[in-house]
C-alpha cells in the first residue's frame, strides 16, 4: 500500500512538473505563439553556444539568467498567489501546472544575456553599466510585449493596480519590471565577484568557487533588488499620489539615462576585442527576433487566434481581494474575473459564439480581436526596429577596433 501511495505521489508531482499538449491543436490555434516560441528556443541555444565561444565568466552569467528567470517569473503565482497577475498560452511542453511554458525558461537570457553582452562593448563604469543593460532589456523586450499580448500569447489581470496601466495593452511595469530587475540582476553579478575576486578582469573566471557564489548571490539577491527599486518612485508615485505609471516608467528611465550618459562621457577604456563569427550570429538571431514581431503585425491577424488555458479565474464579479503596499496602503482589485464586466479589449469570446466562461472556471477559451489600427501598430514595430537597430549598430560596431592603417606602396 505505501509503495502503491508513493509511486501515485510521484506521478501526481510528475503530472504537476510537466505537461505535454498537442501540437497540431497549438498550431491551428495560436501559429503565431508557437513562432514565437521557436524563435525563443533558438535564441536561447545561440546564446548559450555563443557564452561558451566566449568562455570567462559568461557561462556562468547566461545559467544566471534562466535561474533568474525561474525565480522571477514564478515567485509569485507559487508563495503570493495574492500577486498572481497573467497567465500565459498553453504550449507543446509546459512545467509547473501548466503556468511555465519552456520558451519563457530561455526568454531571461534571450533579453538579458543580449543585453549585457552589447553593453560590454562600451566599457562603461561599473556604476553605469547595470543601468545600461536595464534599458537594452528593456528595448529587446518592447517589440515581444506589445505584439504577443495582442495575438493572446497571454494574458493580464484585469483590475489589478500594478499592472492597470496599460501601452498597447502592455502594463508600464512590465517596462519597470525588465529594466530593474535586468540591472539588479547584473549589479549583484558583477559586484559580488568583484568583491571576492577585485584583481580578475570583469568577464575572466576567477575560478568555479568564486563564480559560483556570485552566480548564487546573483540569483538571489536580484529579484528582491529589482523589487526594491519600485519603492522610491512608483510605490509612493503611483499609490500615493495617484500619478500614472507611465509617469514613473518614464522618471525611471530618466535616472538611468543621466548614470549611462555620465559613463559614455567619461574617461574608459576602449573595446579592443574584435567582432568573431559567432557575434555575428548572436546579432543574427537578435535581427530575427525584431523582424518575427514586426511580421506578425503586418501579415497576420489576431482575430484568427485563440488560446484555450489557463486564463484568469471567473468568479463573482463583486468579490474583492486586497493588496498592501511597502507603505501600508492597502490597494483593491476584483478577486475573479468578470466575464460580463471587463476591459480587455485585446481578447473577448466571439470565436466561440460569444459564450462566455461560467464562474469557477480557470481552464476556457479567449479569443483575439482585430487591429483597431494595424497601420498604428506597423508604425509603432517600424519605430522600435529602426531604433533598436541603430543602438545595436553602434554598441556593435562603433565601439569595435579600428582596423589599422594600410601600407602605401611607394612609387617611383
Amino acid at each position: 500500500m505505501s509503495v502503491f501511495f508513493f509511486f501515485f505521489v510521484v506521478l501526481q508531482w510528475w503530472q504537476w512538473l510537466v505537461h505535454v499538449n498537442d501540437f497540431k491543436q497549438l498550431w491551428t490555434a495560436q501559429p503565431t505563439y508557437v513562432i514565437s516560441q521557436a524563435v525563443f528556443l533558438l535564441a536561447g541555444v545561440v546564446t548559450l553556444i555563443h557564452a561558451f565561444r566566449k568562455g570567462g565568466r559568461w557561462p556562468y552569467f547566461w545559467l544566471g539568467t534562466v535561474l533568474h528567470g525561474l525565480y522571477a517569473d514564478n515567485f509569485w503565482h507559487i508563495v503570493l498567489p495574492e500577486y498572481d497577475n497573467f497567465w500565459h498560452s498553453q504550449t507543446t511542453l509546459i512545467f509547473l501546472g501548466q503556468r511555465l511554458p519552456l520558451h519563457i525558461i530561455l526568454l531571461y537570457p534571450a533579453f538579458i544575456y543580449h543585453a549585457a553582452y552589447a553593453v560590454s562593448k562600451l566599457k562603461l563604469p561599473r556604476y553605469a553599466e547595470p543601468f545600461a543593460v536595464g534599458l537594452v532589456t528593456v528595448l529587446i523586450d518592447i517589440p515581444y510585449d506589445i505584439v504577443a499580448v495582442k495575438f493572446v500569447h497571454w494574458t493580464w489581470h484585469d483590475t489589478d493596480p500594478n499592472i492597470y496601466d496599460r501601452h498597447y495593452w502592455v502594463p508600464w511595469n512590465s517596462y519597470y519590471f525588465h529594466s530593474t530587475f535586468a540591472a539588479s540582476f547584473f549589479f549583484f553579478f558583477d559586484a559580488t565577484r568583484r568583491w571576492l575576486a577585485p584583481k580578475v578582469a570583469q568577464w575572466e573566471s576567477a575560478g568555479k568557487k568564486a563564480e559560483w557564489k556570485a552566480l548564487l548571490v546573483a540569483v538571489l539577491l536580484g529579484m528582491p533588488g529589482g523589487v526594491l527599486m519600485f519603492v522610491p518612485i512608483y510605490h509612493p508615485l503611483h499609490d500615493v499620489y495617484k500619478i500614472h505609471s507611465e509617469v514613473t516608467f518614464f522618471l525611471l528611465f530618466s535616472i538611468f539615462c543621466i548614470f549611462i550618459i555620465s559613463g559614455l562621457l567619461s574617461d574608459r577604456e576602449k573595446n579592443k576585442e574584435k567582432l568573431t563569427i559567432i557575434d555575428y550570429i548572436l546579432m543574427l538571431q537578435l535581427a530575427v527576433h525584431y523582424a518575427i514581431y514586426w511580421i506578425f503585425a503586418v501579415f497576420f491577424h489576431p482575430e484568427k487566434e485563440w488560446s484555450l488555458g489557463f486564463h484568469e479565474p471567473v468568479g463573482p464579479c463583486n468579490e474583492v481581494a486586497t493588496l498592501t503596499t511597502p507603505f501600508g496602503q492597502t490597494l483593491e482589485k476584483r478577486k475573479y474575473f468578470c466575464a460580463g464586466d471587463y476591459d480587455e479589449s485585446y481578447f473577448d469570446f466571439n470565436c466561440v459564439g460569444g459564450q462566455k466562461p461560467a464562474n469557477g472556471a480557470s481552464w476556457y477559451v479567449i479569443c483575439g480581436t482585430p487591429f483597431e489600427n494595424r497601420a498604428e501598430y506597423i508604425t509603432v514595430l517600424s519605430t522600435i526596429l529602426l531604433v533598436a537597430s541603430s543602438v545595436f549598430y553602434c554598441l556593435y560596431f562603433k565601439t569595435a577596433p579600428a582596423a589599422p592603417p594600410q601600407k602605401k606602396l611607394k612609387t617611383k
